[in-house]
C-alpha cells in the first residue's frame, strides 16, 4: 500500500474544501486534496441563487449590517445554532465576496438610477444611488430583513467555483480525483489521515497529514429524491461516525426547499421567488399571503415547504402521475429578466420539463435539499473529541444553521467557513508535528482489504442498489417534512434491519478496479449509518425546531430541547447510534430565544431566557457609548478570529441606520 505524506489534508474539492487548501497552501504547507471527481464538478457547482453578505450597496440592502445579518441567521435557525459561530460568519461574509471578486466572480453589479423590480407580484421601481453605480448588487431571499444576496445572475455557485478553483491551479495545489476516502486513520485521540480508494484502479492508498478536512457535502442521497448531486451520499460523515470517536450533530436537521421540479427534483432557485415570482395552487390561486400575511412567499425554507404540503393536503395541488404539485409562477418577470438574471432555472425548464418559463408555470413541490447536521466542530472547525479532525461546509456541524438554514447562507459558509477555518487548519499543521507508527496506517489499509475481499470472493445473497433503494424510500416516506413519533419508529426499525441485511452484500461483477457495484457496496453500510442517525435523533427529539416538524410535538420546547443532538456509532455489531445531548447556554447568547415571526408562537420558554434578557438591559444600560453598535456587541457576546479577519467592514452608506433612513 502506497503511502503518501503532506501537512493539510483536504477531503472535497467543493468551494468549502478548496478554500481550506488555498489557505493552506498560502502558509506554505504542502496540501492536497482528494476529489470523488473532477473539482469543477463538485456540487457547489450547482448552486443558483446567491451568497449572502451584508454590503448594503443597494437601495433595498441600505442598513444592513452585520448585526441585522446575525439577527435573521439566529432567528433563521430557530435558535439552534451557535451565536458566536454566526457572529464569526457575518462579520467575514462581507470580506470574501469582495475576496472573490478579486479572484475573478464576475458579480452582478449595480447600475445607477431607476429599475423595474416586482415585489408582492407588483411592479415597483427602485432608484439606485449614483454613489452605488459599479458596485456588487443584491437580490431579495427569504427569511432576511434586507436584500443581501450577492448573485452572478442564476449561475453563482459555477462562478464561485470556476474562480476558486482556478485560484487553486495558479498556486499549484495538486487534486487527486477519483480518488474516495474510506477510513479515517487515528488512535483514538488523533486523525492521522485517510485510507483512500482509486476509483478507476481499485488501487488503496494511505494518506497521511498533520490535519485532515472533511469538506465531502451533505448526505441528500439517502433520499429518494434530492436537489442533491448523486455524490452527496454522507460518506464524509459516515467516516467520521465509524471512527466510533468523533460525534456528528444535529443530523435530523434536513432542509426541504420548496421549489424542485416535478419529477426529477431539480432546483429552481429561491432567486425565483427573491426575485418577484409567486407560488399558485391547481386553481391559479396565490395561496402563500392565506399562511404568511407578512413575508408570502419570502419566509424560511422550512415554514414555505410546510405551507406548500398543508396547502397540497387540503387537495389543493395539481394531480400528475407523480403525484400532487404546486406552480411556480415567474412569468410576471418577463423575458428579459429571465434571460438575464434566472437562464438556468429556463434551461432546466426546457431540457427536462419541455415548458418556457416565460409562458408556462412551473410544476414544483418541496424536496430534500440541504444538511444542517453533519461532523461535529468547535468554532475552530476541529472535531472536539478527534485531534486533527476538521470539516467544514455541508459537511460540518460548525454550527451556523441550527434547525434551519437561509437561503444564500450555503455558499457563504462553503467560502466564509472555509477561509477562517483554513487559518485555524494552518495553525494546527504549523504547531504541530507528525509521529505514527506505520503499523497503525498497515492495519487501517489492512481493514478495507477484508471488506472488499468479503464483498468479492464473499458469498453473499443482498444487492447493494436494492438496500439502497429501499432506504431512500424509507428516509422519504417516514423522515420527511412532516414527522411522527409511529413513522419515525418504523423507519429506526427498517433501516436497522436493513443495516443487518447489509452484512450479506454480494456482487455479480468481481473486478477490482473500475466496478461501480463495488463502490455502491462500499457505500451504502456507511449510508445506512448515516440514515439511521436521522431518524433516530428525529425519534428521539420530541418538539418541533427549524425544518425538524413533528406533528405529534408542535411547540418549540425551549425548556427540554435547546440543546444539539449529538450521535456516535458504538461498535461494529451495532444497528443503531449513541445519542447524547449537547446544551445551547441562554446565558451566553447575544440574542436570547423569541418568536421567530411564523404563524403561532407556541414556543415553550427556557427558564433562563427571561434572566438573559435582563441581564442584557443591565449590560447595555452601563455602556459609555450607548450608540456604539460595535461595543454593544462586544459586550454581550466576545468572539474571537484570526487576525487578520479583525477588521471592521466598509461600507458606502455607513451613515444610514437599520431602517434605510439617515442616521442621527
Amino acid at each position: 500500500m502506497k503511502i503518501i505524506y503532506t501537512d493539510s489534508l483536504v477531503v472535497g474539492a467543493g468551494l468549502a474544501g478548496l478554500r481550506v487548501a488555498i489557505a493552506s497552501k498560502e502558509r506554505g504547507l504542502d496540501t492536497i486534496v482528494l476529489s470523488l471527481i473532477p473539482a469543477k464538478r463538485s456540487h457547489s457547482v450547482a448552486a443558483q441563487g446567491g451568497m449572502q453578505a451584508s454590503l448594503a450597496n443597494t437601495v433595498s440592502g441600505m442598513g444592513d449590517n452585520e448585526d441585522v445579518h446575525f439577527q435573521d441567521t439566529v432567528k433563521g435557525s430557530d435558535w439552534g445554532c451557535d451565536q458566536q459561530v454566526a457572529r464569526m460568519f457575518t462579520h467575514c461574509a462581507p470580506k470574501a465576496v469582495r475576496e472573490l471578486a478579486h479572484w475573478g466572480v464576475p458579480w452582478s453589479r449595480v447600475t445607477e438610477g431607476d429599475r423595474e423590480v416586482i415585489v408582492n407580484a407588483q411592479k415597483v421601481t427602485l432608484t439606485e444611488a449614483k454613489e452605488a453605480h459599479g458596485l456588487i448588487n443584491a437580490r431579495d431571499f427569504g427569511g432576511t430583513q434586507k436584500w443581501r444576496t450577492c448573485y452572478t445572475a442564476d449561475g453563482t455557485g459555477h462562478s464561485l467555483l470556476y474562480a476558486v478553483d482556478n485560484r487553486a491551479i495558479s498556486m499549484g495545489i495538486p487534486v487527486h480525483e477519483r480518488m474516495e476516502a474510506l477510513k479515517i486513520i487515528h488512535d483514538g485521540k488523533r486523525c492521522h489521515g485517510v485510507i483512500a480508494r482509486c476509483l478507476i484502479t481499485g488501487e488503496i492508498r494511505a494518506y497521511v497529514a498533520k490535519s485532515t478536512t472533511i469538506a465531502t457535502g451533505g448526505y441528500g442521497r439517502i433520499y429518494e429524491v434530492s436537489t442533491n448531486a448523486i455524490i452527496c451520499e454522507g460518506i464524509g460523515q459516515a467516516l467520521a461516525l465509524e471512527t466510533g470517536v468523533a460525534t456528528l450533530g444535529n443530523m435530523e436537521a434536513v432542509q426541504f426547499h420548496p421549489t424542485a421540479i416535478v419529477p426529477v427534483g431539480i432546483l429552481t432557485t429561491e432567486g425565483c421567488r427573491g426575485d418577484g415570482g409567486v407560488l399558485r395552487d391547481k386553481d391559479g390561486h396565490r395561496f402563500m399571503p392565506d399562511y404568511e400575511p407578512d413575508k408570502k412567499e419570502l419566509a424560511s425554507r422550512d415554514v414555505v415547504s410546510r405551507r406548500m404540503t398543508e396547502h397540497m393536503r387540503k387537495g389543493k395541488g395539481v394531480d400528475s402521475p407523480y403525484g400532487p404539485h404546486l406552480w411556480l409562477d415567474i412569468t410576471l418577470l418577463g423575458q428579459k429578466h429571465i434571460d438575464t438574471n434566472l437562464r438556468e432555472v429556463k434551461e432546466i425548464c426546457q431540457h427536462f420539463l419541455g415548458i418556457d418559463p416565460v409562458t408556462d408555470w412551473i410544476p414544483v413541490r418541496p424536496t430534500q435539499h440541504y444538511s444542517m447536521g453533519g461532523i461535529r466542530t468547535k468554532a475552530n472547525g476541529e472535531s472536539p473529541q478527534l485531534s486533527g479532525l476538521f470539516s467544514v461546509g455541508e459537511a460540518a456541524c460548525w454550527d451556523m444553521h441550527g434547525f434551519n438554514r437561509l437561503g444564500g447562507n450555503s455558499l457563504a459558509e462553503a467560502v466564509v467557513g472555509g477561509m477562517i477555518i483554513g487559518q485555524y487548519v494552518a495553525d494546527y499543521c504549523q504547531q504541530t508535528t507528525l509521529s505514527i507508527d506505520t503499523q497503525l496506517i498497515e492495519d487501517f489499509g489492512q481493514q478495507i482489504e477484508v471488506e472488499i475481499n468479503q464483498l468479492i470472493d464473499g458469498n453473499g445473497t443482498e444487492k447493494a442498489i436494492t438496500l439502497k433503494q429501499e432506504m431512500q424510500k424509507i428516509m422519504m416516506d417516514y423522515v420527511g417534512i412532516f414527522r411522527n413519533g409511529t413513522q419515525l419508529e418504523q423507519a429506526v426499525n427498517e433501516l436497522s434491519e436493513l443495516l443487518k441485511r447489509s452484512r450479506n452484500i454480494g456482487l455479480t461483477c468481481k473486478k477490482r478496479h473500475a466496478n461501480p457495484e463495488l463502490v455502491d457496496a462500499l457505500r451504502v453500510r456507511r449510508m445506512l449509518k448515516v440514515a439511521l442517525t436521522v431518524a433516530s435523533g428525529a425519534h428521539a427529539r420530541t418538539e418541533s425546531r427549524g425544518a425538524h416538524s413533528r406533528e405529534d410535538f408542535p411547540e418549540r420546547n425551549d425548556k427540554d430541547w435547546l440543546n444539539r443532538t449529538l450521535s456516535s456509532w458504538p461498535n461494529d455489531a451495532a444497528l443503531t447510534p449513541k445519542l447524547t445531548y449537547e446544551a445551547i447556554d441562554v446565558m451566553s447568547m447575544e440574542l436570547p430565544p423569541g418568536y421567530r415571526g411564523y404563524g403561532t408562537n407556541n414556543a415553550i420558554a427556557h427558564p433562563d431566557t427571561q434572566k438573559r434578557q435582563q441581564q442584557i438591559e443591565q449590560v447595555l444600560a452601563g455602556l459609555t457609548e450607548p450608540n456604539d453598535r460595535h461595543a454593544k456587541q462586544a459586550a454581550l457576546m466576545p468572539y474571537e478570529l484570526p487576525e487578520q479577519f479583525m477588521p471592521a467592514n466598509q461600507r458606502l452608506f455607513d451613515n444610514v441606520d437599520v431602517k434605510g433612513e439617515q442616521a442621527k
